[in-house]
């Protein structure tokens, strides 16, 4: 097999995946909103999905160490076809309401957590097969993912126009299938690297070995500095990020007189935007002054975004902050990775890298949540500044510990 054959394959599967997830972010939030007309049940509706995604993410690092990423992902996006096609099946039989709806969700959030993490964990061994740089594999990676970000939110919002949302789901089932059936014969089974001697916890022991396996993923983490700001940081701007897109834009959408082809083409600008620069970082990532760019861009893809809405500034002032943000985005992940990718020693990478990503995912449950709640306290001009405004403090964060200079020091662990 070529070199760039896997490489190949994980693309076409991150493609075809997360451009059916765009589309589900889309298409649920605005089936309840459009349904019940709450703001908190649409945002209990996203926790009910990412409380489960953010724990089974968690503790499918030593699984996915053990088995290895290729079968975990095949299995959970076969799993999540039946799942997805569920909400389609129900609309069409006119049986979908919440008490149905939030058990489903509930089961997708569990199948696409540890598929995400098997997913992100073949990136190291890829970019080994390639014989490139992490930030490279990373940054085409990132670009891929925004890609396939603007085409599933462009298609979502005309599609759920024209079929409805609980239907337009369809489609996401399909693009499951397709990214299982990509993993599963396009890429090698990875190799797996044995234990290091010595570490008493890898031993044999079923659940009691498990548990230690964790154990070590996560005194490892705990341990690196750097490693604990970014999650302390990424937690909080993913809790923010989360209450803009599952709740305030869309409740800013409706109220504004707008269609969900309005909201689809807002998330396209930001996430079409952000491929120009995942793909700038992915060409000169390695030479980029990391902290840097990783702090502007982190400044101009937050808080400008809030601020624009709650002003009800025009629309083409509101897309062009949109793409000037999702531009400043797409330089942010490529350089993560790599951070987190490097440190992390090889014989470790399933249950470190699928904890580090749980724990910037664990406050996502509640993003949807509290902005619901914050409309409905303080209404959605100020829960938009007031989100805006969090977020800024926390892009500053980082630079007040000392610690977080180590971003720049690139470390590579055997």
């Amino acid at each position: 097999m070529r070199k760039g054959g896997p490489f190949l394959a994980l693309a076409a599967a991150e493609t075809l995946s997360l451009s059916g997830t765009r589309l589900s972010t889309i298409a649920i939030p605005w089936l309840v909103l459009s349904t019940t007309g709450s703001p908190v049940l649409t945002g209990l509706t996203a926790m009910m999905e990412m409380l489960p995604y953010v724990a089974a993410k968690a503790l499918s690092g030593p699984l996915i160490d053990c088995v290895g990423p290729k079968r975990i992902a095949v299995v959970c996006d076969t799993a999540s076809v039946a799942v997805v096609m569920l909400v389609p099946l129900l609309d069409w039989l006119g049986l979908l309401d919440m008490p149905l709806l939030l058990p489903v969700v509930f089961a997708m959030g569990v199948l696409r957590g540890p598929s995400d993490a098997a997913k992100q964990a073949m990136v190291p061994d890829i970019a080994e097969l390639a014989a490139v740089p992490l930030e490279r594999v990373t940054g085409l990676v990132g670009a891929i993912e925004r890609l396939a970000s603007t085409a599933g939110a462009a298609g979502a919002g005309a599609l759920i126009g024209l079929i409805g949302s609980g239907q337009a789901l369809v489609v996401n089932a399909v693009t499951f299938a397709a990214a299982a059936l990509i993993v599963g014969v396009g890429i090698p089974g990875l190799r797996r690297v044995p234990e290091p001697l010595g570490m008493p916890e890898a031993r044999p022991g079923g659940m009691s070995s498990y548990l230690g396996d964790l154990r070590e993923g996560w005194r490892f983490l705990r341990g690196d500095a750097v490693l604990v700001s970014i999650v302390i940081m990424v937690a909080t701007t993913n809790l923010l990020d989360q209450a803009y897109h599952a709740v305030l834009l869309p409740v800013w959408t409706q109220s504004s007189g707008h269609g969900p082809e309005l909201l689809g083409a807002m998330f396209s600008a930001f996430t079409g935007a952000s491929i120009a620069g995942a793909a700038i970082a992915a060409a000169i990532g390695e030479r980029m002054p990391r902290l840097m760019v990783y702090t502007v861009a982190f400044l101009l893809t937050g808080f400008p975004r809030f601020l624009v809405i709650a002003l009800d500034a025009p629309l083409p002032l509101i897309f062009l902050t949109l793409a000037i943000a999702g531009f400043a985005s797409g330089f942010l992940n490529p350089i993560l990775s790599a951070v987190i990718f490097e440190r992390i020693p090889k014989p470790l990478t399933g249950r470190v890298t699928a904890m580090n990503a749980a724990l910037c995912f664990a406050l996502i449950p509640f993003g949807g949540f509290v902005g619901g709640a914050l409309i409905s306290m303080i209404g959605l001009a100020a829960a938009l500044s007031l989100t805006g405004l969090a977020y800024l403090a926390a892009t500053l964060f980082p630079l007040a510990l000392k610690s977080f200079r180590g971003f720049d020091k690139p470390i590579t662990q055997s």
